[in-house]
């Protein structure tokens, strides 16, 4: 499955909420670049500017949005780097201290709570996939 399939089922799940969350925009995504000093990759770019708005489930991906300080994604970046996860790495899900991240070549690993794990997907479609929609 590839990513645009992926991101087109995720929003067909999309939950509706009293108070929905705005698209990012390109803007936003720069900024996030500045703040972390690091370059999104491609296809999470991809992800956040098409679908970085769904609500779906119990997972809660980290947000290119700033007026959410508790999901942003520079702020969750910089809780994660405090706490071990390599700087080279973006989180994009956190999970109750543990951190779903992706890595500059666009695979997600999983960091717990107690350091770096063997679990990984070998793309942001499959993580999307197989986490954060069949186990939403």
């Amino acid at each position: 499955m590839n990513l645009e399939e992926v991101i087109d089922e995720l929003k067909e799940l999309n939950e509706e909420v009293p108070k929905p969350l705005r698209k990012p925009t390109n803007q936003d995504l720069e900024r996030i670049e500045e703040e972390l000093g690091l370059s999104l990759h491609p296809d999470y770019r991809t992800f956040l500017l098409a679908a970085g708005h769904v609500i779906y489930g119990t997972s809660e991906p980290t947000l290119a949005l700033p007026e959410h300080p508790n999901m942003y994604i520079s702020n969750i970046a910089n809780e994660a780097w405090e706490l071990g996860v390599s700087r080279n790495l973006i989180p994009i899900c956190e999970d109750n201290g543990d951190y779903y991240c992706i890595t500059p070549e666009g695979t997600v690993e999983f960091w717990s709570h107690n350091g770096r794990t063997d679990e990984s997907w070998r793309s942001l479609a499959s993580w999307i996939k197989e986490v954060w929609i069949e186990e939403g």
